[in-house]
């Protein structure tokens, strides 16, 4: 886990580009074996350090899998199961043993940092609520009596359920049947022990049940306008964001009146614990569950909300943003947050209905390829800083003046200028933000301004970079021309998943459009080299990304 450290308290005004430098948090998997056809515990250790994983999420302590993954330096988060808890609430001697046997037995060849007591308990085992703590008690006991609670926290994973209200995110509270009898004592215990809260989160979820109230870009993490929290005017660019911060506002309602607006991470200090996230993802295929007698609708216009370019979305959005450091919400801007995504493989034993999406949550299909594309080494990572629209004029002119005055080059956004068009504030302050942010390193705070800027995981509509370049198709080179060149292209290298049907750049469903994803991303591929955007004429060079309905042509190719 991450050092402790003491979080910037929250107030209404802030100093503007008064930055905090946060450690990152730390993106893992989490890796369940309900699957018929899976891989041997070697060979998925094996698996995990060649993709770079450093952190992994176990729902048992298979002795097996532990001593896999022993002298591999990969943290370890392991699970006293529910058909485990009742014993080990009821007897610290028992708790004990388990500990020695399931933890101790391992530590520390296997780097195992955190205990999770139970598993979604109040949504899976509900008979077991009340002795939740009493069990979460009895483990952190036997740790500190095997002298292992400082390396070692004790947590619990609560479905996103436990939560009674979550949006506007400042009207988050937990359910009344365990607010006060289950929840404050549990806070009170991870305060103690400098351990956070972690809640599984799943934007999917909300977004499939509510197509119509929540757009599927900010289920996803892509950029869009944000969504304002009225009474307190933070604003929200990612569903994930304002479930967390639902749940670290539901955590201070516990508290006495008049203290929800000092806050500080715990991770060893007082005040109210972080928050972790255990549990996400997004499926790549599948139908969700029956709702009260009736499937729940796929995504607008005939498309699955379950598909390969949406999980990729969304996982690679969050891969990259841990990664990055950004890990902070707009409640919590400097907190640390450690998340593991759902999951490492397809596991067709999920759901006894083989189109549940349940099965189709994997990184990786049960063979050890790839579903899509991503990337846990940090050298991959892509971000750019966008203007926040919501800030109002004045604030993105002072940070404007702010960027272009420390250091930023600000010539491509005078008339005449490469990047002068279009000629508006937005795009302008998204220009010089993205340009101090880079001259910056992509340093932690650096694409902040008070609040008038964020970071976003895909190159946003409009990005303009004058050093960068994309190819495009040449309409008048005729579709015949185009259509084999689109060929030619998709065939030698070129990723086209994303003109597929249902993928993110299919629409608008014309040759030129498909032909200019796939020249440019054929020239990308081959380092934008001579002669790699002609395809006999075609395809032609532009210095400013264009627009293809929703689709942004990349300047380079990320995730591969």
């Amino acid at each position: 886990m991450a050092l402790s450290r003491l979080i910037v308290v929250l107030a209404a005004t802030v100093a503007l580009l008064l930055f905090s430098r946060a450690e990152a948090g730390e993106i893992g998997v989490n890796y369940g074996m309900l699957g018929s056809d899976l891989p041997d515990p070697a060979s998925v250790v094996r698996l995990l350090r060649k993709s770079g994983i450093t952190s992994v999420r176990l729902y048992d302590t298979n002795a097996t899998v532990l001593r896999a993954l022993a002298n591999t330096g990969i943290k370890v988060m392991v699970m006293l199961r529910n058909d485990e808890l009742a014993a080990v609430a009821a007897s610290p001697s028992v708790a004990l043993r388990w500990v020695r046997s399931n933890v101790a037995a391992h530590y520390p060849a296997t780097q195992i940092r955190d205990v999770e007591v139970g598993n979604e308990v109040f949504l899976k085992a509900k008979s077991l609520t009340r002795q939740l703590v009493p069990a979460m008690n009895n483990v952190h006991a036997a740790l500190v009596r095997l002298r292992l609670d400082a390396a070692i926290k004790v947590s619990t994973p609560l479905a996103f359920t436990a939560l009674a209200e979550s949006w506007p995110p400042s009207s988050g509270r937990f359910r009344d049947d365990i607010a006060q009898s289950v929840m404050k004592p549990m806070v009170d215990f991870l305060r103690r022990t400098g351990s956070s809260l972690n809640v599984n989160a799943y934007p999917y979820f909300a977004y499939i049940a509510q197509p119509d109230k929540i757009s599927l870009d900010y289920a996803l993490g892509n950029p869009n306008p944000g969504v304002r929290d009225n009474k307190t005017g933070l604003v929200y660019h990612s569903l994930l964001d304002a479930q967390i911060d639902a749940a670290y506002f539901a955590m201070e309602k516990l508290e006495s009146a008049g203290t929800s607006m000092v806050v500080a991470e715990s991770k060893g200090q007082s005040g109210t614990p972080g928050v972790n996230v255990p549990e996400t993802g997004h499926p790549h295929y599948g139908h969700p569950k029956r709702n009260r007698g009736r499937r729940l609708l796929a995504a607008g216009d005939g498309c699955p909300a379950a598909s390969i370019s949406n999980a990729q979305a969304y996982n690679n959005n969050l891969i990259n943003r841990v990664l990055s450091g950004a890990t902070g919400t707009p409640y919590r801007p400097d907190a640390d947050m450690d998340v593991h995504i759902f999951s490492l493989f397809d596991e067709n034993l999920k759901s006894n209905r083989p189109d549940d999406t349940e099965n189709f949550f994997g990184l990786f299909y049960s063979n050890m390829t790839k579903v899509y594309g991503f990337d846990f080494h940090r050298a991959s990572l892509a971000s750019w800083c966008m203007a926040n629209a919501s800030a109002g004029a004045a604030a993105l002119q002072a940070a404007m003046d702010y960027a272009c005055g420390h250091g930023t080059d600000c010539g491509a956004i005078q008339p005449g200028g490469t990047c002068f068009e279009p000629g508006n504030k937005l795009a302008h302050a998204s220009y010089a933000f993205n340009s101090y942010y880079h001259r910056n390193g992509r340093a932690s705070g650096t694409c902040d301004f008070d609040g008038a800027a964020y970071i976003v995981f895909r190159e946003p509509a409009g990005n303009c970079d004058p050093k960068a370049s994309r190819c495009v198709a040449n309409a008048a080179a005729g579709e015949k021309a185009l259509q084999e060149a689109l060929n030619y292209a998709c065939a030698n290298g070129a990723d086209c998943s994303a003109i597929q049907r249902c993928g993110p750049c299919f629409e608008p469903n014309n040759v030129t459009a498909h032909a200019s994803y796939a020249f440019n991303n054929y020239y990308q591929r081959k380092g934008r080299a001579r002669g790699t955007c002609d395809f006999a004429g075609a395809g032609s060079v532009v210095y400013r990304a264009p627009k293809i309905g929703k689709c942004v042509l990349p300047s380079k190719v990320w995730n591969l």
